[in-house]
């Protein structure tokens, strides 16, 4: 089996598990609304608890994270030489693949197909990507976020901090460069989906759990 054989179905089942959206689909189920019309716009987990209540926010949270993990466990097993990549020089780009597949399911979140390339954040199915990749950075992240949010009570400053630890938490534990790149490049993608949310942070009008979003532009 060659490299593209085991290319195209990586990088479109990534992307594609990566799109999947959760959020959106549980607003029309449970509500019959569509959730990009609510709160912040945004299909992730937070904008589903200040619209849908708890329940559906940890489902959709769930989900989201798992999205995450089965882009990156798909890049595993198809560039496992004891599975597809008999040749070893294909097994060799494992990591590679397993690291772009998190990237795109990532991406995928925040452009899903499905609803017109918009989405959330990407910060839960990224949490997913790096306890796919290892789970000692992805506990390091989590507690970084819960530690915020516990002290700041702000979801958006626990996802920005966590996704500033992914790549300090991938070379602290010494590993491979496709990891640490996509600590870098995933990262920096839910910085740049959080930019909104930065600006304000700077002014002091980023809203706390439970307080309602002041601008329809507010949030996740």
């Amino acid at each position: 089996m060659n490299l593209w054989m085991l290319l195209i179905p990586t990088v479109m089942g990534s992307y594609l598990l990566g799109s999947i959206p959760t959020g959106y689909w549980i607003g029309k189920l449970l509500k019959g609304i569509d959730i990009r019309e609510h709160g912040s716009k945004s299909t992730g987990a937070t904008n589903v608890l200040r619209t849908l209540g708890k329940g559906p926010a940890i489902a959709v949270l769930l989900v989201d994270v798992f999205k995450g993990v089965a882009a990156v466990l798909l890049a595993r097993w198809l560039f496992d030489p004891a599975v597809f990549a008999a040749d070893f020089s294909l097994g060799s780009w494992q990591p590679w693949m397993m690291a772009i597949a998190g990237l795109l399911a990532v991406i995928g979140h925040s452009k899903s197909i499905w609803i017109g390339f918009t989405g959330g954040k990407s910060a839960a199915t990224g949490l997913g990507v790096l306890f796919a990749l290892n789970w000692q950075v992805g506990l390091i992240v989590s507690l970084v976020f819960l530690t915020t949010l516990g002290l700041s009570r702000i979801v958006s400053l626990g996802s920005i901090l966590a996704a500033i630890s992914a790549p300090l938490a991938m070379l602290a534990l010494g590993q491979p460069l496709p990891f640490v790149l996509l600590g870098l490049l995933a990262g920096g993608y839910v910085l740049v989906t959080h930019r909104a949310n930065i600006q304000r942070l700077a002014a002091g009008q980023e809203p706390k759990i439970g307080q309602k979003h002041q601008t329809s532009r507010a949030g996740e």
